[in-house]
């Protein structure tokens, strides 16, 4: 069984074009429906377990997150806390994913919960993307800071966000937002892009 997403709306198919007309200064992409499964354990054997059900690895570093392929297709696995982590991957694995977590926690102690759809996804990239979000995020995001396969958890224009680096040197990031919170933030984007999109036209 698969999540059908045939009949959804995402938070920022109203804002497809104008978030395409802030290039080439930022190039920013949303991608709506991820399956996203919030896991909370310090179990390491129900961790371990959950990692090989994914062909993933739990990132063991705060911070951080990795990414890998298998039986699932990509997914990423996002350091939230000490026992917190979000497991992302394509939506049309959400529910056999969730499935085999689930199996393979066993009789540890943890929690496996559908939390797709509390986010939307934003990938940002572009010659400005660095500079866009240092109006509105506290988080030194230099890549000697935040080097790639950093993840925080921040504001961003006083909304809450989960920023993952994925390429520092290119600056290529990916904002999970709340939905209620997705088009006060393309707003805000929108408008912190205008001195840049000035500057490489």
């Amino acid at each position: 069984m698969t999540a059908d997403i045939s009949m959804r709306t995402s938070p920022l198919a109203a804002w497809a074009d104008r978030l395409t007309a802030l290039g080439p200064a930022l190039t920013a992409v949303e991608r709506p429906f991820l399956a996203q499964l919030t896991v909370r354990s310090s179990d390491a054997g129900a961790l371990d377990r959950m990692g090989a059900a994914l062909g993933a690895t739990f990132p063991a570093d705060p911070c951080t997150f990795t990414r890998d392929s298998g039986p699932f297709g990509d997914v990423e696995v996002l350091w939230l806390g000490p026992d917190e982590f979000l497991v992302v991957a394509a939506p049309d694995h959400q529910v056999p994913m969730e499935a085999a977590l689930r199996e393979a926690v066993g009789d540890a102690r943890a929690a496996v919960v559908d939390t797709s759809g509390q986010r939307t996804t934003l990938a940002l990239s572009g010659p400005h993307s660095r500079d866009v979000l240092a109006h509105g995020c506290a988080i030194d995001l230099h890549p000697s800071a935040a080097p790639t396969g950093t993840c925080v958890q921040t504001l961003l224009a006083k909304a809450g966000v989960v920023l993952q680096v994925c390429d520092a040197e290119s600056g290529a990031f990916t904002l999970l937002v709340r939905s209620s919170f997705a088009a006060y933030l393309a707003a805000w984007l929108s408008d912190a892009c205008v001195e840049y999109r000035t500057a490489v036209s």
